[in-house]
């Protein structure tokens, strides 16, 4: 037996490993270009979170049609993938369901079961192409996702069925050599979905059913590796990164604002109160805020790249409902597209973060951020639980405390609150004069 589709299998799974390696390497980097951020207290509630939303997929249940056909995807993914370790076996020792001896009846079994998640990952993947073309769910036919994002995810659906259709193709064209006794093939039990397509099978001849399951196998054990690289360019990434995403969730309430450090201390040192750590003036001055994507954290970074542009954040959004100009989902597809842009300049030579570009300004207008109200609904409809409202609170303080740019009637409210303690201009002894008025109402 000629070992040459070995060597040429082999060839092609280095090959594909060294190319995960590369980008994965890169998107590591560009990760860790946002500064450093610690989320590793309360590891149980992590953990718990992780399980929920990640693996039980907790908060895609606020919608029941996608999230049924979502689950059979997943779940597809994850268990036809281990029918791909036995042809990456096959693949490496030349042999054909090496399983299939060892296992007898539970082999079928296992096979039927595969079968029917491959039929339900199929129809599933046809439903969402209807909803993204068709009947054009709202929020997936938003601006932001115009050209590429668009062709993305339409092409993902198209592997997928085709994936689906060539391990139906594959079984078929197995059993009906196994049942005319060519040698390499195992006779199993009956396989209900591909036994459906055996009529249109049979009649061809032993060596071109032998192209058919080769050819299928072939371009499954391809099209899994290529489609493993694919991922890592394409807002699929979730399918990894939703894991350390929701580990590293912000377990704060939700509508807590996290301080900054700088300006805390700054206070704490003027007040007398002592400090944590360091009390000596950091030598050089940091910036207030976040203007580009070293502004901000990795963590944010890390968000950024787990987006599936689902569109769930944008469609609960009342800035966006009420039109205007912020879509939270656009400010994580652009802070991974500015994290992107400046990872190749870095590794091309070129001036990175110092090209004269920036998130805020080039890639996320004012006038989008200044649209937040701060609701945290984008936070809460997330699947994987990215935050993209503490990416526009850190633009939004830049603005204010590094350019003085806040609307006029946003610094009137600020000034009023520093001499007033409230948004209105009255005195501080005034402010409850409201609770009187309330008192004498109701004693009337």
């Amino acid at each position: 037996m000629s070992i040459l589709p070995q060597i040429i299998f082999l060839l092609f799974f280095a090959a594909t490993g060294y190319v995960l390696y590369k980008r994965v390497s890169f998107l590591k980097r560009n990760i860790q270009l946002g500064k450093a951020e610690s989320r590793n207290d309360r590891s149980t509630e992590r953990w718990q979170t992780m399980a929920l939303v990640a693996f039980g997929q907790k908060k895609m249940f606020k919608r029941w049609i996608p999230a049924l056909l979502h689950l059979l995807v997943y779940l597809g993914f994850i268990v036809i993938n281990l029918e791909v370790a036995e042809f990456i076996i096959d693949g490496i020792t030349g042999q054909h369901r090496i399983f299939a001896p060892l296992l007898g009846g539970a082999y079928t079994f296992a096979m039927n079961f595969f079968e029917f998640l491959a039929v339900g990952v199929l129809i599933s993947c046809i439903i969402f192409l209807i909803r993204r073309n068709i009947t054009k769910v709202p929020r997936l036919s938003m601006k932001e996702l115009k050209g590429w994002p668009a062709l993305d995810a339409n092409l993902i659906l198209v592997i997928e069925i085709c994936l689906m259709m060539a391990i139906l193709k594959m079984n078929a064209a197995d059993q009906i050599l196994a049942s005319r006794g060519v040698e390499h093939y195992t006779q199993l039990g009956p396989l209900f979905f591909s036994s459906l397509l055996k009529p249109m099978l049979v009649g061809f001849s032993d060596s071109f059913l032998m192209f058919i399951e080769r050819a299928a196998w072939w371009f499954h054990i391809v099209g899994i590796l290529g489609f493993a690289i694919y991922v890592t360019y394409s807002k699929h990434l979730h399918i990894f990164l939703a894991f350390p995403n929701t580990w590293y969730s912000n377990l704060k309430p939700k509508g807590e604002m996290a301080n900054m450090p700088e300006v805390t201390n700054e206070v704490n040192m003027m007040l007398g109160i002592p400090t944590e750590g360091n009390t000596e003036p950091p030598a050089e001055i940091g910036r207030f805020g976040a203007k580009d994507i070293n502004d901000l954290s990795w963590v944010n970074i890390m968000n950024a790249y787990s987006c599936t542009e689902c569109g769930r954040c944008t469609s609960e959004c009342p800035a966006n409902i009420t039109g205007k100009k912020l879509s939270p989902r656009k400010v994580m597809m652009d802070v991974r597209d500015r994290a992107e842009e400046v990872g190749k300049s870095i590794d091309t030579g070129g001036k990175g973060l110092e090209d004269g570009k920036s998130l805020l300004g080039d890639y996320i207008s004012q006038e989008e951020i200044n649209a937040c109200t701060s609701c945290n609904a984008c936070v809460e409809a997330c699947p994987v639980n990215i935050d993209p409202l503490s990416i526009i609170l850190q633009m939004r303080r830049y603005i204010a405390m590094e350019e003085s740019g806040s609307p006029a009637q946003w610094n009137a409210m600020f000034q009023n609150m520093e001499t007033s303690f409230s948004p209105w201009k009255f005195s501080p002894s005034d402010r409850f004069n409201w609770a009187e008025k309330v008192k004498d109402e109701e004693m009337k």
